[in-house]
């Protein structure tokens, strides 16, 4: 088995270069499916990796290269420096399938028996390995009970725990908390964690957009066999506002001139109309108020600061509300779809 060192290692566990998969017709029916299209992405030590798309969009094919289960067209794909599907990369690996198949008959240790065989373990390299995970994995008490008796999150623990059962040092996680409960994906995602810190590289494709940004150090979003984005949360989103920005302000009277606040504050901050503004008063001194207003860019919020400063208006905080991974993602895809 291998240590893991990954915590420590800035390489590339995984590096994908101009990667395309054709799949062919059948006799009755010539049509070709281009399901990727130059794909390249790079995962380093230590880090989880989203893989994110609409259903279509080369995800799946994608991880069955990376697993050596599909040949690509064309392009490379390496694993720890080593070509997809040798022995040498295979065994570095673990690997959660979307829907994982444990025969009924089976316990949680006589199922990890059976994957360790599969793996080449020894009995007592089998034993001492699932002390370890069974007891990580949240199932040392529930290890001789038929998987019949399972809960979908307790079965999905159990996947984690076959994908391990070898100490690979990446683990490839296929819709690891598909069709779980809100408790199942939680004991899932601090495994995951737990999985993270102990320095594994973890590659996970999900659909589930909010357990993606809370847990992944780095994304890539597939659309139609392309790459449209890749990089951190915050670079995939730049910093982009979503067009409500909330600003804690005060004014004295005298530049009120007697104006009302709401049309004030439209000249004030470069709106059309007050269609998009919402003005409360947020103290008794009647010179507190809580504006709420459309800007959707950094360019907008910054002019509407410089004149609110000239206007003689203290700024006592601003709260631009920024681009989640679900808005970057629509964005992404619906433009990737429209030039395609």
């Amino acid at each position: 088995m291998t240590s893991s060192n990954a915590a420590e290692s800035t390489e590339a566990i995984i590096d994908v270069r101009g990667l395309k998969k054709r799949y062919s017709g059948s006799w009755f029916n010539r049509r070709t499916v281009d399901a990727l299209r130059g794909v390249s992405l790079t995962a380093s030590g230590g880090e989880v990796f989203g893989l994110l798309g609409p259903n279509g969009a080369g995800k799946t094919t994608l991880i069955k290269i990376l697993l050596g289960v599909v040949k690509p067209s064309s392009g490379t794909a390496f694993v720890f420096g080593e070509p997809v599907g040798t022995s040498a990369a295979r065994r570095r690996v673990g690997y959660l399938p979307e829907s994982l198949r444990v025969d009924r008959h089976h316990t949680a240790r006589s199922a990890l028996r059976y994957y360790g065989r599969l793996s080449g373990m020894s009995p007592r390299q089998i034993a001492k390995r699932s002390d370890e995970l069974l007891d990580l994995v949240g199932l040392a008490g529930r290890d001789r009970e038929s998987v019949k008796r399972f809960s979908k999150g307790m079965y999905q623990r159990l996947g984690l725990a076959q994908a391990l059962i070898h100490d690979p040092d990446l683990l490839v996680l296929d819709e690891p908390t598909d069709g779980l409960d809100p408790l199942g994906r939680n004991e899932v995602r601090k495994v995951i964690e737990r999985l993270r810190d102990d320095g594994k590289t973890i590659f996970l494709n999900s659909h589930i957009l909010q357990e993606v940004e809370v847990i992944c150090t780095r994304v890539a979003i597939l659309s139609k066999g392309e790459i449209c984005g890749s990089g951190s949360i915050e670079e995939l989103s730049s910093g982009s506002v979503n067009g409500r920005v909330t600003l804690d302000v005060m004014v004295d009277e005298e530049t009120m001139n007697g104006e009302a606040a709401p049309a004030k504050f439209v000249k004030w901050l470069g709106l059309a109309d007050s269609v998009d503004l919402e003005v409360t008063a947020i103290a008794g001194d009647g010179r507190s108020h809580r504006v709420s207003a459309m800007l959707d860019s950094q360019a907008k919020i910054d002019a509407a600061v410089d004149r609110l400063r000239q206007a003689g208006v203290s700024i006592i905080s601003l709260e631009a509300q920024r681009e989640t991974l679900e808005d970057t993602f629509m964005k992404l895809v619906s433009g990737s779809e429209a030039a395609n």
